[in-house]
């Protein structure tokens, strides 16, 4: 585990395979330094908290792009 949250260092490539963006059913990035993925079709980054994806779009934070 990485940081107070534990987050894991990695992500499982398959959960990226099944994973999509919630908002705009698209495909999804890890950032392992931010601990996010990263929906560049909604320029939204979903946290992962505890190992776990919360993909809620009022959970996700904006960004530039």
């Amino acid at each position: 585990m990485s940081d107070a949250f534990h987050t894991p260092s990695t992500v499982d490539p398959r959960l990226l395979e099944v994973l999509v963006c919630p908002v705009t059913r698209g495909p999804l990035s890890y950032d392992r330094e931010a601990g996010e993925l990263v929906s560049k079709g909604a320029k939204l980054a979903f946290p992962i908290r505890d190992g776990v994806p919360i993909m809620l779009a009022e959970e996700a934070r904006p960004i530039e792009g």
